[in-house]
């Protein structure tokens, strides 16, 4: 099958104790571990070791991301087609990263380090597994079950969406077209969700931002509220997107990388068209209530 889903995002902070103040009280996610310049945490519906990894730097940015495969002889697969589009693949043996065994690592035409991984240590979800309730009492913060997507940005968009279709075997469910035709923005899924990963126009090497799933628009307005009580900046929302049809609120961490929470959309089914958005409707494709996009959306990353 190759390509599961996302496995885990690893960003870059210069206060670790902030981001695991942020991370834990605000977002309610669970610090799983923690050494001298890194910490890792995960959402309480996750059974892998974590789903986010900061490491201290003085730099605020992107690490690296990774998809989880199916098994071992998809990652064999994986670095001979990555070796064969042209990227060195480096090995990451057992044990040599917290929580996550064999795994291979290479950049991406957009100047991203990628890694996908086979073997990721079971520590379990918040609930039981034989009669559970729905959702574990009194959780701290906005507590999503699990984490979602993230969008990076990429000169030439084009050219990485080839590389994760052709290479990795993914699939555009939306793409954004400008006037000429070329791609400016696209949205690609592997777990049958309207989106794992999205690439759009800017640096390469950045990231615009990661997301967290939650489970109804109620959970949304209420994130409002307690991102408004901790005085965190909202960037956008709550408000609905065009591509994907998923309801959303954006804001910034402490350190100023932009996270979402995001619910709803559809379920891209094997046969499901791809959908395609033209730049003159940029402000709908990206916000369908306001029809408009705000400068700070459009040029700040990490």
């Amino acid at each position: 099958m190759g390509i599961l889903r996302l496995s885990h995002v690893d960003i870059t902070v210069p206060d670790l104790d902030l981001a695991s103040a942020y991370y834990t009280d605000v977002m309610g996610m669970i610090e799983v571990e923690r050494t001298s310049d890194r910490a890792f945490f995960k959402c309480w519906d996750e059974e892998d070791h974590h789903s986010l990894a900061v490491r201290y730097d003085p730099r605020v940015g992107i690490d690296r991301f990774s998809f989880k495969v199916e098994d071992d002889d998809d990652l064999a697969d994986l670095e001979a087609r990555v070796e064969k589009f042209g990227f060195r693949v480096d090995r990451v043996s057992r044990g040599e990263e917290i929580g996550q065994g064999e795994s291979i690592r290479f950049a991406t035409p957009s100047g991203h380090t990628m890694e996908l991984v086979r073997e990721v240590e079971q520590v379990g979800g918040l609930l039981p597994k034989v009669n559970p309730p729905p959702v574990p009492l009194d959780l701290p913060g906005i507590a999503p079950p699990r984490m979602d997507h993230l969008l990076v940005t990429a000169e030439e968009v084009g050219e990485a969406t080839r590389f994760y279709t052709d290479v990795l075997g993914f699939r555009i469910t939306e793409q954004l077209l400008d006037g000429d035709g070329h791609q400016i923005g696209t949205w690609l899924e592997r777990s049958h969700s309207p989106h794992d990963l999205a690439v759009v126009s800017g640096p390469n090497g950045g990231l615009h931002h990661f997301a967290f799933w939650l489970d109804a628009w109620d959970d949304v307005r209420r994130s409002a509220d307690i991102l408004a009580y901790h005085a965190v900046q909202i960037d956008v929302g709550p408000t609905r997107h065009g591509i994907t049809r998923g309801s959303t609120i954006y804001f910034f961490d402490p350190m100023g990388t932009r996270n979402e929470v995001f619910t709803g959309g559809y379920r891209p089914d094997p046969d499901f068209p791809t959908i395609t958005w033209t730049e003159d409707n940029i402000g709908k494709a990206i916000f369908y209530y306001e029809g408009e996009l705000n400068e700070r959306f459009m040029k700040v990353h990490t």
